[in-house]
């Protein structure tokens, strides 16, 4: 079954949110739900004999699933109808490929697969830093792209005519002027950039745990509570501290029933000697 009779066949599907939302809505809402014995049955039409009319079925049944999943995208600022577009190739991808002898639903297996097309459509559109970012911005943008007599930079009084014209701050003009006449930047480095000095924004976005004060806190702390710790080991007796080095400062640690063995005392014995073990260096550590 090749992609060009697919897309033809999933017209419907396709073409479906590019008109009133609300009206694709109920119109999909009102495509009933298949049985799982139903959807079987079309699964094997489609897997067996090709029938591209079960593979519609099959897709038209399924779109209200895909709008669901889609709705959980819509906090990116991307247009609900292009989320459900890709979503619905997802979903198409996903028809093409389901195997009923595996005895799963349809729903089951084809969310991967709506998912992963909207995750690609999301990123490949967050990818680029835009030009402009609200509303007045964008307003601004495209009215001094036609006020611009020349590509060349605007003179100090023609900015002020500009901003007369538009009704906008002449700090506001010149700020979108700058922006027209920067390349937009790559928010994370491409695949294939390997240049160790080939920095993006991304790199230079502050570490939640990079405070330097923090991390010198921390590190004198750690180094404070290790030197009283071994302090501490100290007073122990040796056969306290080592069950506490085999018990609890090893890679390999030794079990209460090991160490009784090797000391020929009882487990419960080695866990009271391990208890008071511990007690003492509390008590050591907190002066």
């Amino acid at each position: 079954m090749t992609t060009a009779i697919l897309k033809s066949n999933y017209e419907i599907a396709l073409a479906g949110p590019v008109g009133s939302l609300d009206g694709y809505f109920q119109a999909v809402g009102s495509i009933p739900v298949l049985s799982k014995e139903d959807e079987q049955a079309l699964a094997h039409r489609l897997r067996e004999d090709e029938d591209l009319d079960a593979a519609r079925d099959l897709v038209m049944a399924h779109l209200r699933f895909v709008i669901h999943i889609a709705k959980g995208y819509t906090g990116y600022g991307l247009p609900l109808n292009d989320l459900i577009q890709e979503g619905n190739v997802g979903l198409m991808k996903a028809v093409k490929r389901f195997d009923p002898e595996y005895d799963v639903r349809l729903v089951s297996f084809a969310v991967h697969w709506i998912r992963a097309e909207i995750h690609e459509f999301v990123l490949k559109n967050w990818r680029i830093v835009k030009v402009a970012t609200t509303k007045a911005q964008r307003k601004l943008f495209f009215n001094l792209r036609k006020s611009k007599p020349t590509l060349a930079w605007l003179t100090d009084a023609e900015t002020k005519a500009v901003a007369k014209d538009l009704g906008v701050k002449t700090k506001e003009v010149t700020e979108m002027e700058k922006r027209l006449h920067s390349r937009d930047a790559f928010f994370d480095p491409a695949p294939a950039a390997d240049d160790d000095r080939n920095f993006a924004p991304a790199a230079y976005l502050p570490s939640a745990d990079a405070d330097p004060a923090q991390l010198v806190e921390a590190s004198d702390w750690k180094d404070n509570t290790t030197a009283r710790m071994h302090a501490a080991m100290n007073i122990l007796d040796d056969r306290s501290r080592r069950i506490l080095e085999e018990r609890w400062l090893t890679d390999t640690k030794m079990t209460l029933h090991e160490l009784a063995a090797e000391y020929g005392v009882s487990a419960e014995r080695i866990r009271q000697i391990e208890a008071n073990a511990i007690k003492k260096l509390q008590n050591a550590m907190a002066v």
